[in-house]
């Protein structure tokens, strides 16, 4: 995905500077030197720290927190949606709405689960888009697995297998093994109990071993299949 939004930040923060029609004051050494030292030692900032840094009025702080989490939430979005500009859009709104919503961020969670918490939403509105779409304009509703033409075929198996999940044991088996949060950020997330959490992660990586191992007898058998007729 494009790497658009700190330039966004920068072009936003130039405008409002043009509008006060008051010159801007020349950076001073010792600012300069401050800058240089936040962007050093950014990269060991714990994601909360940046964010409050953020919050009040660190442009370096949000560009790391950008960089470190543009990737994370594109495959987030890529692996819902079937289209890949989607997620980028929604990507970069998500991080509109953490831009929007900074001045009223309280560290009471881990920052990720904050930021995911606001991914969850985002894609929630473009699914109830979606339906509304395909119930009002009679527009074929894109499913909600991505389109995998162009991956090797483990992949393309793993998604259609996921696929068959029921989909809040999907949407936690996602979040556990592609994002990687804990079974209390799940939780979180979803308004799950953590135990609840843990039997139904489970249940569906057996369901989704059980359905691989039927895909994989299915696939043998037709290759056997196929060499019977040609002998």
């Amino acid at each position: 995905m494009q790497d658009a939004l700190p330039a966004f930040v920068l072009r936003s923060e130039a405008s409002s500077t043009a509008m006060n029609d008051s010159p801007a004051n020349p950076q001073t050494n010792a600012e300069a030197h401050t800058s240089s030292t936040e962007r050093q030692y950014a990269d060991h900032f714990s994601d909360e720290k940046l964010m409050l840094a953020f919050s009040q009025g660190s442009a370096d702080a949000f560009s790391q927190l950008f960089s470190r989490y543009k990737q994370p939430l594109f495959g987030f979005f890529r692996r819902r949606l079937a289209d890949s500009s989607h997620a980028e859009e929604l990507t970069q709104e998500t991080f509109l709405v953490l831009l929007r919503s900074a001045s009223r961020y309280q560290p009471r969670a881990l920052f990720r689960t904050y930021l995911y918490a606001i991914a969850f939403n985002m894609l929630r509105a473009h699914r109830r888009k979606a339906v509304f779409r395909a119930t009002f304009f009679g527009t074929r509703r894109a499913t909600q697995d991505p389109t995998a033409h162009d991956s090797p075929d483990a992949n393309l198996a793993i998604r259609e297998a996921l696929a068959k999940l029921e989909s809040t044991e999907r949407e936690i088996l996602l979040l556990r093994e592609f994002e990687q949060l804990s079974y209390a950020e799940i939780a979180d997330l979803l308004r799950l109990p953590v135990n609840t959490v843990r039997s139904r992660l489970f249940r569906a990586r057996l369901a989704l071993r059980d359905i691989l191992k039927g895909a994989a007898a299915k696939a043998a058998a037709a290759t056997f299949t196929e060499s019977e007729e040609q002998v």
